[in-house]
């Protein structure tokens, strides 16, 4: 019979075996956005109305392009995560895992999107 503790039974996972990992992505992509966020409206907001030949030069420089490519990217990466929590949370049986694979393919295929969108103006 081995002799453990609570805390050294748990060992940093919760009853699922992957709570606390995907709780610790959830922080450090909420992190990300807090610096991200406000880089991205400083620099999205300084060509806001201007024309589409001044928007694509602006783009063209590397900073606003990869301000702009992070925060969407890691933007909708947690978002994916965060309703895929909301679909484990109140969704069961096979539409649980339907929903799941549903959202994260959409998830991605728009972070995509996104990335493709910014190459295309910055190139």
């Amino acid at each position: 019979m081995a002799y453990l503790t609570d805390r050294k039974r748990v060992s940093g996972l919760g009853s699922a075996g992957a709570g606390t990992a995907h709780h610790w992505h959830q922080t450090l992509l909420s992190a990300a956005l807090v610096v991200l966020v406000p880089l991205f409206l400083f620099t999205f907001g300084a060509i806001i109305g201007a024309p589409y030949e001044e928007v694509v030069a602006y783009y063209t420089r590397p900073w606003p392009a990869l301000i702009a490519l992070l925060t969407l990217t890691v933007g909708w990466v947690h978002f994916a995560k965060g309703v895929q929590v909301l679909i484990e949370d109140y969704v069961g049986g096979l539409a649980r895992k339907m929903a799941i694979i549903a959202t994260t393919c959409l998830s991605y295929a728009a972070a995509l999107a996104c990335v493709y969108a910014l190459i295309r103006l910055a190139l």
